[in-house]
């Protein structure tokens, strides 16, 4: 079997999700889409390959190489934006598969030339055959994640067995015919519900679960999480690892190693690393009238229908939200943005925002930095050179854009006099 490569075409538009890691390192199900791919090939993963932005990023954190391919002479190079692998696509040496919407390359079965060419050019070379496999596979925006997480959820629950697992038949009430697994590490206290009425349930080592709480299926409690008291988890929710979780959340996604341990309703959403939820937050997922969601990716960018009635938020990394936040539906915020406003915020918050009653300001880096390295510290991690790195020149092109916004609207305003 030709030995597989992740790719990152760098051709996805996911918002904060991305400006700190591949478009396959995002949790897309219980697992990344990286390791939905990778569960999919066993044993046959080469390597991964990303813009050079990222390079530095995720050689820290791979688990194979990083743009270098190893010394063979096929690969199977996979888009790291396909939602759900299909076991039954073949594709012969010196053939791709594309996306009919986009034509973007979903998987190609290429010799080592032609895999380089394609990897460092992101074009095809004109001797390698192709065929549109679908008319949409791949994630292109936000919602696009959302809108399958029913499926992403109960595929990765169902299709990854969770070593050293036990049922709970006696510590907790268990309702439905679904699957449950407890990690033995795992600790449920008394009267917790599990309800896997419509779909299996997972909880992975040394996660808690307080007292009082119940967690409804499909969903996922990741490693050194913990389950606040009388929480409500409702259906297709995965929490990554080392979150604390309260209140009620549903249909939403946690990367890890973010906080929401007070009351406040959170549905439909996507929330990065190193979020916190001040008490009291809470969010809409229903517009009024029960129609359509529309979103921007930036506050001047266009606006995209989303085909969905249900979203709520878009939270990037090392987001704060001040106690009774209130987020409107459709709601995105960038990237190290600070919230502390008595009014809902705007319906698109830039990068590195500090939001209070007085008006927008830009967060400082250093302040910014100094803040992620205390909420960091809390659960022993300390970033790297790379990875602030990294964040310093996020806020560099957001500084930029704000710089570039001033001037556009005092030269509107001279203009206008």
């Amino acid at each position: 079997m030709p030995r597989m490569i992740i790719f990152d075409d760098g051709l996805g538009q996911l918002g904060p999700m991305t400006d700190l890691r591949a478009s396959f390192e995002v949790r897309t199900g219980m697992l990344t889409t990286a390791g939905r791919l990778a569960a999919h090939r066993p044993k046959s993963l080469a390597g991964y390959w990303v813009p050079d932005h990222l390079k530095s990023l995720l050689t820290e954190r791979a688990n194979a190489p990083v743009n270098r391919l190893p010394d063979e002479e096929v690969f199977y190079c996979v888009n790291g934006r396909w939602a759900m692998p299909d076991p039954d696509l073949k594709l012969q040496i010196g053939e791709a598969a594309t996306e009919e919407a986009t034509g973007h390359v979903v998987a190609a079965m290429l010799r080592r030339a032609d895999a380089e060419y394609f990897l460092t050019t992101r074009q095809l070379h004109e001797r390698v055959a192709w065929r549109a496999i679908g008319k949409r596979l791949l994630y292109k925006y936000p919602w696009d994640v959302l809108s399958v997480i029913n499926k992403t959820i109960t595929h990765d629950l169902l299709h990854v067995r969770m070593v050293d697992a036990r049922v709970p038949s006696e510590e907790a009430t268990v309702i439905g015919p679904h699957p449950v697994a407890v990690h033995d590490s795992a600790t449920l206290y008394p009267n917790v519900v599990l309800d896997a009425e419509h779909g299996p349930i997972a909880i992975h080592e040394r996660a808690v679960v307080r007292p009082g709480a119940v967690i409804c299926g499909p969903s996922s409690i990741g490693r050194d999480s913990t389950i606040i008291d009388h929480a409500l988890i409702k259906p297709n929710t995965v929490i990554g690892p080392v979150c604390k979780i309260g209140g009620e959340v549903g249909g939403a996604i946690f990367q890890g190693y973010s906080n929401k341990s007070h009351d406040g309703h959170l549905g439909d959403s996507w929330v990065g690393k190193w979020v916190n939820f001040g008490a009291g937050t809470t969010n809409s997922n229903l517009l009024n009238t029960y129609g359509e969601v529309a979103m921007r990716l930036d506050p001047k960018g266009p606006v995209h229908k989303t085909g969905m009635t249900f979203i709520g938020a878009i939270v990037g990394d090392h987001v704060k939200l001040s106690i009774n936040t209130r987020l409107m539906t459709g709601t995105l915020i960038g990237t190290g943005a600070m919230i502390a406003t008595t009014a809902a915020p705007p319906m698109v918050v830039r990068r590195f925002a500090w939001l209070t009653d007085r008006g927008e300001q830009m967060f400082r880096f250093e302040k910014f930095l100094d803040t992620a390295k205390s909420m960091m510290a809390r659960r022993d991690r300390e970033p790297s050179e790379a990875y602030v790195e990294a964040m310093r020149d996020l806020h560099e092109q957001a500084k930029t854009a704000k710089e570039a916004k001033a001037a556009q609207e005092a030269k509107a305003a001279k203009e206008a006099n």
